[in-house]
């Protein structure tokens, strides 16, 4: 009776310690964003010291290793940046909408444990091994249908970064298509629909907060994504919606930078810091807009 009686006390007294411990991981996450965030801030805010905020939102030209005639024009990173993402979105999106309708609504339960795990191992490749995977066998496919294609393009990292996100838009999407209630697909066989008419026009619909939700975090993934982009992009940034030359990245400029191109302290050295406040701004819009949606169309049954 008294050794129940301690391991009682000893249990009670683990319980009121987990709220403390959880706690504790909250705040730790919450000092680390904002860390980052407020060492992003203050970076930026030295970079802009140095050059002019209108020259970085407005030149046309990103020149920073330019001894004589340096240009800080943010654009033609973003431009390459969206230009990876757009080519990206135009792969992934259809590809992962078609799987996660055929798992969601077409395959049997066995047939769905089997592929859909499949499927998710996409996600977990290193990103290093899409980049050779770009630049060592898609980009050379690539040069034979279009032979004007650099060697380092737009193109290839696109098509592989579509390649990468399929599976988050495919597993989102068919997690927010399969927590539509039966009843109202066998509602739409009753009126007469067949498989695909259900699937495609009363389904969709349904789900479609869960749906539009995972493509806009998908598009920021592909926004944020580095070493497919650094490996078979290239690194000449340029302000142009060409997608068979070299282009550059607002990540891969800060891998240039930060594997030793400059100096701490120097000017180059703090744009990559002007350049990831840029990148985290637009990760923040997708991020918000992505629950927006969520909240703005989300169904409830």
């Amino acid at each position: 009776m008294i050794e129940e009686k301690k391991r009682n006390k000893s249990g009670l007294s683990f319980e009121k310690m987990v709220p403390g411990l959880l706690l504790l991981t909250a705040i730790i996450s919450v000092l680390t964003t904002v860390g980052i965030v407020f060492t992003l801030i203050f970076e930026t805010f030295e970079f802009f010291n140095r050059v002019s905020i209108t020259e970085f939102l407005t030149a046309e030209k990103w020149y920073p290793f330019s001894e004589s005639n340096a240009s800080y024009g943010i654009m033609p990173l973003i431009a390459g940046t969206l230009k990876v993402t757009i080519i990206a979105s135009l792969v992934a999106v259809p590809i992962g909408l078609a799987s996660a309708i055929y798992l969601s609504e077409y395959a049997s339960d066995r047939t769905r444990r089997i592929i859909k795990p499949i499927l998710e191992v996409l996600a977990g490749i290193p990103t290093i091994v899409y980049g050779f995977f770009a630049l060592t066998f898609v980009t050379p496919i690539l040069r034979e249908i279009i032979p004007g294609l650099e060697i380092f393009n737009a193109l290839s990292p696109g098509i592989v970064v579509g390649i990468m996100i399929t599976p988050m838009i495919a597993s989102l999407s068919e997690d927010a298509m399969s927590s539509v209630p039966n009843s109202i697909r066998e509602g739409a066989f009753a009126l007469g629909a067949t498989k695909l008419e259900t699937a495609i026009k009363v389904i969709l619909p349904a789900a479609i907060s869960g749906i539009m939700a995972s493509i806009v975090l998908a598009l920021s993934r592909a926004i944020g994504e580095t070493m497919i982009v650094t490996v078979a992009g290239g690194s000449t940034p340029s302000l142009t919606m060409d997608v068979t030359s070299s282009i550059q990245t607002m990540t891969a400029y800060i891998v240039q930078v930060t594997t030793g191109d400059a100096g701490f302290g120097t000017t180059i050295y703090y744009s990559i810091y002007a350049v990831g406040m840029t990148l985290f701004l637009f990760t923040l819009a997708m991020n918000l807009l992505a629950q927006f949606i969520s909240r703005k169309f989300r169904e409830e049954y």
